[in-house]
């Protein structure tokens, strides 16, 4: 969220007083993240200046995202970050129409402002591999998502493209993205075509489902001054094939993370692994329907939003470059369909 809620910050430092027992001073809100249903502030306390990392969620929640790194952080994968516990145990307070979670704050930037050295490429790998191979409890299994294959993006996608000549937008963004689907709609087209090809080869394989965390691209990489680096963002893991964490490295999001020397540095770290094209393909087609739906939904079916309106228009648009995204997920497995 790129605009500040409207929540008053000495309720927020309240809050955070009472449930956590934290002697919030400052609470500073921090413009980041694409994720328009999610908040996060920089809490500084009274005594010891010590920081904390508040997130604010609305809307649906699971509880797995914040017992899950809890959960790996205490199997000693010392690259995530565990919540920190409430007052009363749990690890999550209510605060107006938000679920908040607190996080010790570490100071750094993501994966997109620093790149990644080599041997912090090889520490990505070998991070992600612990998550890959981690032994869940059965509790904790049962309450994380496992992989269906459903069509619901590809359906939600091709169906706001169908209204994109029969319903009258007025808002400015909404306009500039109806006017750029239309044009870029064959395109559109192609890649829910492929996606579903793919879904249907990739499904009939029956690949092993392990831990996924979904959603690992260079923002959700966190390096730290010393530059130790963090798995961040725990919000929707899943058990699928592990082809759906390893397609963000090569798929070019962001337009960057595609070199061919940094796909072997990162498998360096993970270890020898055979991997599926197919599902390396259909995966990152799917997250780019994911996406493009979305924002689609943010852009068309509410006029809220103010600067996060254009960035998302702008993320739409960036993965239609030349060289971006949906070429590189076009081109993924073409050798063995």
């Amino acid at each position: 969220m790129l605009e500040k809620p409207a929540i008053d910050d000495s309720e927020i430092i309240a809050r955070v007083q009472a449930a956590f027992g934290v002697p919030v001073r400052h609470a500073a809100f921090l413009p980041l993240g694409a994720d328009a249903n999610a908040a996060v502030y920089c809490l500084t306390t009274t005594a010891d200046q010590q920081a904390y990392f508040l997130k604010l969620r609305r809307g649906p929640f699971n509880e797995i995202s914040i017992t899950l790194p809890r959960f790996l952080s205490e199997q000693g994968i010392h690259e995530v970050i565990p919540p920190i516990q409430t007052a009363a145990g749990t690890l999550w307070t209510s605060l107006s129409e938000y679920r908040a979670t607190l996080f010790p704050f570490v100071e750094g930037q993501d994966a997109t402002d620093l790149p990644l050295t080599d041997a912090q490429w090889r520490q990505f790998g070998a991070a992600l591999k612990k998550v890959h191979t981690a032994v869940l409890p059965p509790s904790l299994a049962a309450a994380i998502p496992t992989e269906t294959y459903i069509p619901k993006f590809r359906a939600l996608v091709t169906e706001f493209m169908q209204q994109l000549a029969e319903r009258p937008f007025t808002e400015p963004v909404a306009q500039k993205l109806v006017t750029f689907l239309h044009d870029k709609r064959d395109v559109v087209a192609q890649l829910v075509e492929r996606t579903e090809q793919l879904a249907a080869v990739v499904q009939e394989r029956q690949l092993p489902n392990v831990l996924c965390h979904s959603d690992i691209h260079a923002w959700n990489l966190l390096i730290n001054q010393e530059g130790a680096l963090y798995l961040v963002d725990w919000d929707e893991p899943i058990l699928a094939p592990k082809e759906r964490d390893l397609m963000f490295i090569g798929a070019g999001l962001g337009g960057i993370w595609h070199t061919r020397r940094e796909l072997a540095l990162f498998y360096e770290g993970y270890g020898r692994t055979e991997v599926d094209q197919d599902a390396l393909a259909y995966y990152r087609c799917e997250r780019i329907i994911q996406d493009i739906a979305a924002y689609c939904e943010q852009l068309f079916l509410s006029d809220e939003g103010g600067a996060d309106r254009e960035e998302a228009l702008q993320n739409v648009i960036s993965n239609f470059w030349p060289g971006s995204t949906i070429d590189i997920a076009m081109k993924s497995g073409r050798e063995t369909l």
